[in-house]
């Protein structure tokens, strides 16, 4: 193995200077929160609630810009038959982050929540809580695999440097300073890796699209120049438009119930902020992206005859997943490519981070501390999520090391979090009445429906074949197996989630009418669910009079030391009534 010396030195000095940044930021603020009297827990969950406009938003979109939403948007321009009109990442997740600031920033900021989780428990319970958390650390823990796995495959286009290694040392480096410093740590460094991806891609395109191997991308945008590749604009075909707007449906609502997305959300100096930041990492999402279409396009505008790649193009070696390192390889100068590196590890490290901590977050948190010991002190839950921390990126780096499987898992994910959480989310934010048993139903419905429908990148047949079915052949260039897939043109994945909405309020209405009027008695009501009218109406979690004009001070949160206490169900009706509608201070206003 021909380890390239300078790319070494290059991404040694680059994780040195993210490592130096992350403890900086742990020492600053080590003491963050003693003074104001929160505990060190939520200081390490949510930074202290005193993250700014600038850090927030460059945290918020470094997130969202990881290594798959860069790898993945210059994929997807590049192949043949998709083009930008299939690059859906970059528009779905700005929007996701519009949606989000517009409807469920406020809300969850104003109440001072620590977790995404929190709402559930307090309505639904610990239980249910417990529950929901399977398919939210799901979606944190695979997706972090899948992009480490990009990382190491994409140092070893460029470096040659072992795939295994680049992983393990990429995720021990953000293990460690996500152990020390908490959010200040991802936060900070999130700033400093936005800087380099910026930089350092758009660095690589004028002198990628200055090689003499790449045709002119405003004609390869309309018109095919080279053999097996179409005009890179792409197009949607009559029978695949149900499939695109369920995939962005996916893409734009289910970005939303995300742990990383409200930590951020949550850890904002006011309601307000939490807003104004979500709307500045969308603009950010749609500026980062367009680099990644225009390596896309060179890829697909390149006669890969005249270049040190070889005569066969990326697609037909099965390696269109890895168009923008080979782009960076093969049509830039050394340093330049060495440079782009540093950009790809950054938009890597800046993900896998911030889904790391939001699985220790939740499972210290939500599980730990008030599923099972609400008496725990605040240094016992620190230690738990010191531990948490470790465990759970030791777990996505084992996966990421399983190569061909990490991608499908952290797509299936990815739909469990938009067919179960977001429906379970509208319902505990915007619907009075729902209550456990609907969140059950809605839990079951939405997840058969999706499974049901089958997944390609898991080799999971369907056994529910959805209107407009068909059979794709799909033909492995390397080694010339030919596969046929299921490919369900229905959009059954936005149909489970509608599904699992509907469940969860025709369900909660149903047996709150059945215990309530008589027909079961109330010795039946074993999930503790049913309350009487009253009651419900002052667990409504959303109240639009409870934030006033003062909003841009820092909303102070209920202290953590009253935890034990927190999500109890008398206490939190107790708590609830002097913010529900029918009190008095709403009244005067």
């Amino acid at each position: 193995m021909n380890i390239h010396v300078e790319g070494l030195v290059a991404i040694v000095i680059f994780y040195l200077l993210i490592l130096l940044v992350g403890i900086w930021a742990a020492w600053k603020n080590k003491n963050s929160g003693v003074v104001e009297g929160t505990d060190r827990s939520e200081t390490i969950m949510v930074g202290g609630r005193d993250i700014g406009l600038f850090v927030g938003a460059f945290t918020m979109t470094a997130t969202w810009v990881g290594g798959g939403y860069i790898n993945g948007t210059a994929e997807n321009v590049y192949l043949p038959g998709y083009g930008l009109a299939w690059a859906q990442a970059p528009f779905g997740y700005a929007l996701s982050l519009v949606v989000g600031g517009l409807f469920f920033a406020k809300p969850m900021r104003s109440r001072g929540y620590v977790t995404m989780l929190d709402p559930f428990q307090q309505l639904y319970g610990k239980r249910m809580g417990g529950l929901l958390f399977i398919p939210a650390l799901m979606g944190e823990m695979f997706w972090s695999a899948a992009i480490l796995s990009a990382l190491g495959a994409t140092l070893s286009v460029i470096i040659d440097i072992d795939i295994n290694m680049s992983v393990i040392i990429s995720a021990l480096i953000a293990i460690f300073y996500t152990l020390v410093g908490g959010l200040y740590s991802v936060a900070y460094t999130d700033v400093v890796q936005l800087f380099c991806i910026f930089l350092g891609l758009w660095v690589s395109v004028p002198f990628a699209l200055s090689n003499p191997a790449v045709s002119d991308i405003g004609v390869t945008a309309v018109k095919q120049l080279h053999a097996n590749q179409t005009a890179w604009l792409g197009k949607i075909e009559s029978p695949d438009k149900w499939m695109w707007a369920d995939n962005f449906c996916l893409l734009m609502l289910g970005g939303i119930p995300w742990q990383v997305y409200f930590q951020r959300v949550l850890s904002a100096s006011s309601a307000t902020y939490a807003q104004v930041l979500s709307f500045l990492a969308a603009f950010g999402c749609i500026i980062m992206a367009i680099p990644s279409v225009l390596i896309g396009a060179i890829g697909a505008s390149t006669d890969w005859n005249q270049t040190t790649y070889g005569p066969i193009p990326p697609m037909q070696k099965d390696q269109s997943d890895m168009i923008l390192p080979i782009v960076l390889q093969h049509l830039c100068p050394a340093y330049i490519s060495f440079f782009g590196l540093g950009a790809v590890s950054a938009a890597v490290m800046s993900s896998a981070d911030s889904s790391i901590l939001s699985a220790s977050s939740m499972f210290a948190r939500n599980i730990y501390q008030l599923a099972f010991r609400q008496s725990a002190s605040d240094r016992e839950i620190v230690w738990v999520m010191r531990i948490t921390i470790f465990v759970f990126g030791a777990l996505a780096t084992a996966m990421a090391l399983l190569t061909g499987t990490v991608y499908g898992l952290w797509y299936l994910s990815s739909d469990l979090v938009y067919v179960i959480i977001f429906p379970q989310l509208l319902c505990v934010l915007f619907v009075r009445g729902t209550n456990t048993y609907g969140s059950v139903a809605g839990y079951i419905f939405g997840l058969i429906l999706r499974i049901g429908g089958g997944e390609p990148y898991l080799k999971l047949p369907p056994f529910i074949y959805y209107p407009g079915w068909t059979i794709e052949e799909k033909v492995h260039h390397v080694t010339k197996e030919v596969e046929y897939l299921v490919l369900q043109r229905f959009p059954f994945k936005t149909a489970s989630m509608l599904a699992s909405f509907l469940s969860n309020v025709a369900f909660s209405y149903l047996f709150k009418y059945l215990f309530e009027s008589g027909t079961l008695s109330a010795k039946y009501d074993f999930l503790d669910a049913v309350h009487s009218a009253e009651i419900m109406d002052k667990t409504t979690l959303v109240n639009k009079n409870i934030i006033g004009l003062n909003e841009m001070a820092p909303v102070k949160p209920r202290l953590s030391v009253t935890l034990a206490a927190t999500f109890t169900r008398k206490e939190t009706l107790t708590e609830e009534e002097d913010s529900s509608p029918e009190s008095p201070i709403h009244e005067n206003e």
